[in-house]
């Protein structure tokens, strides 16, 4: 039988890591982090890392494996998460996928172009041309060279404007070219995908709104000053753009008052869990299950426990 994959998706504070731990006590998985901002040890506050208790009883793979001054590819993600694949079902266990950063469960999905790996000189150029014009005007320089990429790219999203940029620079191709020639690793295993959110967005506002709180309480901002001190990392770094961290960076840094970081970081997030939604509308056989149900856990499992026996066809997606 072919293998089995399981990708556990949502917006953020959906409630996708109580799930994904409440899962494993009924299914033989293995969770794989699917988190762009988990990856870094001492980021855990403002990425919802689970605690240490809940690593005990359901350990996840790609969570602490780097310094907040390194980076991290979509690439990168796509070669360890193949081999914790292969590792996970050479252990007769099966994968559980569960995250919120869409790019990577993409690229693992659908492959990913032969891309040239970064280089300096042109990266250190096109931050340059951003800090004198702003990653807007970017933005609209990459609309003229690769129409495609600028339409599912935000404006504000200088890591991947600078990327698609650099590739154009680089090969002189596309980074769209490039990707529609990409290959598809999971062609020889059984993905089944479901994702979880509230029927009512203002529901899903609310839990961003009391989880943010919450974060604040538990000492948010001490873990963003720590990395603040410590003097090696700069707003352009990978970790320090993350939802949250970036906003309360420029609040260190006497750019916003305490009030005005708090607003940008909700704002942030809500304009996060929005992308989320929308990369997940176009994503194809996805099963949608209410956050909200009482009965999440048993209605999820029911499905699948169909799903590997292969009996459970795609549902609709919610209204929002």
């Amino acid at each position: 039988m072919t293998p089995p994959l399981f990708f556990l998706l949502g917006p953020t504070a959906a409630g996708k890591t109580p799930l994904a731990v409440a899962l494993t006590q009924r299914f033989p998985f293995e969770i794989i982090s699917v988190d762009s901002v988990m990856i870094y040890r001492g980021m855990d506050m403002g990425s919802a890392k689970p605690d240490a208790a809940t690593l005990t009883l359901a350990p996840h793979h790609l969570i602490d494996i780097l310094d907040p001054a390194e980076s991290y590819s979509a690439g990168q993600f796509r070669e360890d998460a193949l081999h914790l694949i292969a590792a996970i079902h050479a252990r007769g266990r099966i994968p559980l996928l569960v995250g919120g950063t869409m790019l990577y469960f993409r690229v693992l999905q659908q492959g990913i172009a032969d891309l040239p790996k970064a280089e300096p000189t042109y990266r250190l150029a096109i931050e340059k041309e951003a800090e004198k014009h702003g990653w807007p005007y970017l933005h609209a320089k990459l609309a003229t060279q690769d129409p495609a990429a600028a339409a599912r790219i935000h404006v504000n999203d200088a890591q991947r404007i600078q990327r698609a940029l650099e590739v154009c620079y680089l090969t002189g191709q596309t980074l769209t070219t490039l990707q529609q020639a990409a290959t598809h690793p999971l062609a020889h295993y059984a993905v089944h995908a479901f994702a979880i959110a509230p029927q009512d967005r203002a529901v899903l506002h609310a839990r961003i709104a009391k989880r943010l709180q919450v974060m604040l309480d538990q000492g948010w901002l001490a873990e963003v000053e720590v990395l603040y001190q410590r003097g090696d990392l700069t707003a352009m770094h990978p970790a320090v753009r993350a939802v949250g961290y970036r906003q309360i960076w420029r609040y260190l840094a006497g750019e916003l008052s305490l009030e005005e970081m708090k607003a940008a970081v909700l704002a942030a997030t809500r304009q996060l869990a929005k992308r989320q939604l929308t990369w997940l509308r176009s994503w194809p056989d996805l099963t949608w299950f209410d956050s909200e149900d009482p009965a999440l856990l048993a209605t999820v499992s029911e499905w699948i426990a169909a799903s590997l026996s292969q009996t459970t066809p795609p549902l609709s997606p919610p209204t929002h």
